[in-house]
């Protein structure tokens, strides 16, 4: 950088009368207009000066060093990401809004070349639109829909509708070979202390039709639909992290061969994004530790 005063033609703004800035040596900053890179674009000498302004430059208008881009960044984000969809098989997700937008943006020209500096914290809000299997409302949150109609001059009242949204699902069907007896296997399904000894948690069971359980410390609930003595077991099933209300139908089958069970699970109604880790409760955390439990069973009988 050359001297002030020593005449160096690099030292141009010493040297022009007009005093331009040539090729935006010095840093500037444009007033606040539609576009921050468009306002930082070299200017000619009446709208922009120097930082340190030369006695030329002192009728001019000064200006800052730096632009702040903040507040228009802000409407154009916002402008940007709402609305914004994708879609594919499973459905539509939309951002519906933009909740928090915080941070801040500048722009500057140095020597002819723009510069960006910007760091954000955004969070936004969007919209699911699935396809697939219904899935219901909490109650509290349904509405009532009501038809009524004339039948031989008495009203008709429909019952409360649940509405819902439809979410993709799939089916598993597994099969295990256990070294036990039908009647054993059977038990381990239904008596709370043998849920407890292969699930290594408190568990709460009602083995009857309409009977409530839950196991796992409350990471699987469900309800009895159906049980066959010895032959098979017919359940509501679901996870805690499933969507709220939906429940999958797990149905058991208990088929004798020779020194031992083959136990034939289906499984309908699976949230699609669920599927390896229903694959991996039932195979691991049910199947492996049942198998450890009638092992531990063997050797203290």
């Amino acid at each position: 950088m050359a001297k002030w005063g020593q005449g160096d033609p690099r030292w141009i703004v010493e040297e022009r009368e007009d005093g331009t800035n040539v090729n935006n040596w010095h840093w500037l900053l444009r007033k606040v207009g539609p576009s921050p890179a468009r306002d930082l674009l070299p200017h000619s000498a009446d709208s922009c000066a120097s930082v340190a302004p030369h006695p030329a430059l002192l009728g001019l208008e000064l200006r800052s060093a730096q632009r702040d881009a903040t507040v228009w960044s802000k409407g154009k984000l916002r402008e940007l990401l709402v609305g914004l969809a994708m879609e594919n098989e499973a459905g539509r997700c939309e951002i519906s809004e933009l909740k928090q937008v915080e941070g801040e943006a500048s722009c500057n020209s140095r020597k002819g070349k723009l510069i960006f500096f910007y760091e954000w914290n955004i969070k936004l809000a969007w919209k699911e639109f699935t396809t697939g299997m219904i899935l219901p409302t909490k109650a509290g949150a349904t509405q009532a829909l009501t038809l009524e109609r004339k039948l031989t001059e008495n009203a008709l009242q429909a019952s409360p509708v649940a509405l819902g949204v439809r979410i993709p699902t799939v089916a598993l069907h597994l099969t295990e070979l256990f070294d036990t007896t039908v009647e054993q296997l059977y038990s381990i399904f239904t008596v709370k202390e043998l849920v407890q000894g292969f699930s290594k948690s408190p568990a709460v069971l009602e083995a009857e039709k309409g009977g409530k359980f839950q196991m796992f410390d409350g990471n699987i609930t469900g309800e009895y639909v159906e049980l066959v003595t010895n032959r098979k077991i017919i359940m509501k099933w679901r996870c805690r992290n499933w969507p709220e209300e939906h429940y999958a139908t797990v149905e058991l089958n208990f088929v004798p061969a020779p020194g031992q069970t083959e136990l034939q699970l289906d499984c309908k109604g699976v949230p699609v994004c669920k599927e390896e880790h229903m694959k991996f409760c039932w195979q691991k955390q049910h199947f492996e530790e049942i198998k450890g439990l009638l092992q531990l069973t063997t050797q203290n009988a």
